[in-house]
């Protein structure tokens, strides 16, 4: 029986994912993986809407790429590329933009706020055009599910817009993608500032739990991180946000149930609780971080695993695109 295709991916903009990325997102593609012809991709063209460093760019997807495979991302199982190495996305995407309103682009939220933020002068094409690209990107590979937090939902509606109005006009070549939103507890939030969400871009290193941290340094900021006078482990998101936010990590790490992690710490202060969250997420990391490393000392061999990897996503990709420019009326290449 053929699987369901899904299709994810992350930007590589830090040298390091957090906290916030595996459990959200790597973790639940492990899983996925078992159940779905999976494509992830480090998408390395929707980093170019920020000022990057050329090598810095390059490292960074390699560091993403190699902390992918470390968390359970497995090549054999699942296609594993980075983005730029399919020219096919960035193709679809101009075809698409083509039959995208300005006025609906323009009602991205994510646009919105970062151009109202900055001002129309420091807010590039690239910016405005990020949810088309992203669309095609999931279109490329005839997806049927996008695994999304809240914040990306409105990217998969938009994608289903231009799905179905392509289709609507040239007759049916893409597959309309259904989001799969993640739950509520996969969201992890600030130490230092629990009411913010964890981001790679924070104001402070003290509230970001970096998967390839040294041990030291991650028990370090979660014995630091911000939790409240009352004393007691219990979740409570409006009156407890430092704590409720600790005990959302402990459950998604272990796989407990909150409730059970309370009663674990009643009458134990906080002490005792963050020095136990603290061990829970340096044995889930470590041996994270050691595989990743492992595979960066040798860049060769992971470039050859990409490699190999790209050249199946393109595969599927120049399937569709060849679909695309025929419907289109694009003349081909004698």
């Amino acid at each position: 029986m053929k699987k369901a295709r899904l299709y994810s991916g992350m930007q590589p903009s830090a040298d390091s994912l957090q906290i916030g990325n595996y459990i959200g997102a790597l973790m639940q593609w492990r899983d996925l993986q078992e159940t779905y012809d999976a494509f992830f991709s480090v998408v390395d063209l929707h980093a170019l809407t920020q000022p990057n460093d050329p090598a810095e760019l390059r490292e960074k997807t390699r560091r993403t790429a190699a902390q992918y495979i470390a968390a359970g991302i497995e090549p054999a199982k699942s296609t594993l590329y980075v983005q730029s190495h399919v020219p096919a996305h960035a193709e679809l995407a101009w075809i698409l933009s083509t039959i995208t309103g300005f006025g609906e682009a323009g009602r991205m939220t994510q646009f919105k706020d970062k151009s109202q933020r900055y001002g129309s002068d420091a807010t590039s094409v690239g910016l405005f055009t990020y949810p088309v690209l992203m669309a095609a990107d999931i279109l490329l590979y005839q997806t049927d599910i996008v695994p999304v937090g809240d914040d990306q939902k409105q990217h998969v509606e938009l994608t289903r817009d231009l799905a179905e109005r392509f289709n609507g006009r040239y007759g049916e070549v893409f597959r309309v993608p259904m989001p799969v939103i993640q739950q509520d507890t996969a969201r992890i939030f600030d130490l230092q500032n629990p009411l913010a969400k964890m981001s790679k871009s924070a104001e402070s290193e003290a509230g970001v739990l970096w998967l390839l941290d040294d041990p030291a340094v991650t028990a370090k900021k979660i014995m630091r991180a911000v939790t409240d006078s009352e004393g007691a482990v219990r979740y409570d998101r409006e009156n407890k946000p430092g704590v409720s936010n600790l005990l959302v990590v402990y459950a998604a790490l272990t796989g407990r149930q909150i409730a059970s992690i309370e009663d674990e710490y009643v009458g134990r202060g906080y002490g005792d609780f963050k020095k136990g969250l603290a061990e829970v997420v340096v044995a889930e990391f470590e041996p994270v971080r050691a595989r990743a490393m492992e595979l960066l000392s040798d860049p060769a061999e992971l470039d050859r695993v990409l490699a190999a990897n790209a050249a199946r996503a393109a595969e599927v990709a120049g399937a569709t695109l060849s679909k695309v420019y025929d419907s289109v009326g694009l003349l081909r290449r004698a």
